[in-house]
């Protein structure tokens, strides 16, 4: 029961990471592809019956997590504090800049609110992208199940890490391409006219940029954490997710100089949910790492909740996640298609 919850929350998070790092990807880029205010309009058109409901999946990731693994909740609740307030004020931020920008005609506010639609967009994908370094790399959990830290030492992995060194950092940056990369072929596949030119031609540069720092950050992990890579080639069922990602990222690529922009970005879902699905398969059971002691690791075993708790939990779960699904299915259904150029609507 303990490895159907782990399982759980890696898919929940892999769903958030999908649905939102594309409409983070359309903030980092808009200020690059829409030349005017109609554009810029147009690009938060494309987003702006969704957004609000992608971030949803991590609020319940963080539900799950608490309900299912309480120990690795509050362990990492409380060590990482300051990143997660970061990261809180930054969707807030990314909210506020989409609601507030067309309450003023002025050129000065629009144009403040795209500035903090766009900083607050590229700090959050950084953010996620350390996140997922720091569970990689592990953190100073002491015996008593909690450790603390701070936001940055040396910018060495070890001994005295804090949240942000060189590798955390170069994952962050990874994932800012990637989700850059998901949000470009978003755009090019709700676009028209010159927008979509633009945004076709952010995607192909993008993508190299993508399988170059994603090759560096594959080198760097493995210097880092070998066993993650040990453990794939330990499990050969996980081999199929290897190929996904590769897979993913030559599809993408291939839809994209053929004109297929639906199958362009659904190469993008499978490049993005096959790497984060590797990445759970390779440190699975260890739910969070110890750097000080492997015998203080949070894992599936010591850190889970009781069995009955766990059973029936996965009944209300079933019947929440049914509700979920059918809800994103209208709602993405409903929005399908392109966006209309310059289009008025809500949130902008």
């Amino acid at each position: 029961m303990e490895t159907v919850w782990f399982a759980i929350i890696a898919v929940m998070l892999a769903v958030y990471v999908v649905l939102d790092g594309f409409d983070l990807g359309v903030g980092v880029l808009h200020l690059f592809v829409a030349k005017n205010d109609a554009e810029r309009r147009t690009v938060l058109a494309s987003i702006g019956p969704i957004w609000d409901g992608n971030e949803v999946w991590l609020l319940a990731s963080g539900g799950v997590l608490f309900f299912a693994f309480p120990r690795v909740y509050a362990a990492g609740f409380s060590g990482f504090y300051l990143p997660l307030m970061m990261s809180l004020w930054l969707l807030v931020l990314r909210g506020i800049a989409i609601e507030f920008r067309s309450m003023v005609v002025a050129d000065l506010w629009r144009s403040f609110w795209d500035g903090v639609f766009f900083l607050s967009s590229l700090l959050m994908a950084v953010v996620l992208g350390a996140a997922l370094g720091n569970v990689i790399r592990g953190v100073p959990l002491g015996p008593d199940g909690y450790f603390s830290g701070p936001l940055f030492t040396n910018f060495m992995p070890w001994p005295d890490q804090g949240v942000l060194d060189w590798y955390t950092v170069l994952v962050g940056v990874f994932a800012l391409a990637a989700l850059t990369l998901h949000g470009a072929l978003f755009l090019v596949y709700k676009t028209e006219g010159e927008l979509n030119a633009r945004a076709r031609g952010a995607a192909r540069v993008l993508w190299w940029v993508v399988v170059l720092v994603g090759v560096l950050a594959t080198i760097a992990t493995h210097s880092i954490r070998p066993e993650l890579y040990e453990q794939l080639i330990g499990r050969p069922w996980t081999w199929i997710l290897a190929l996904g990602v590769v897979a993913g990222a030559v599809l993408m690529r291939v839809f994209l100089t053929k004109g297929l922009e639906l199958k362009a970005f659904l190469g993008s879902v499978l490049f993005l949910a096959s790497m984060l699905a590797a990445t759970a398969a390779g440190v699975f059971p260890i739910l969070l790492r110890s750097t000080v002691d492997a015998a203080n690791n949070l894992t599936t075993e010591n850190a889970a909740a009781g069995a009955l708790s766990l059973r029936v939990g996965l009944i209300w779960w079933l019947l929440a996640i049914v509700l979920a699904i059918g809800y994103f299915s209208y709602l993405f259904h409903s929005f399908r298609g392109k966006v209309q150029s310059g289009a008025e609507g809500y949130g902008h």
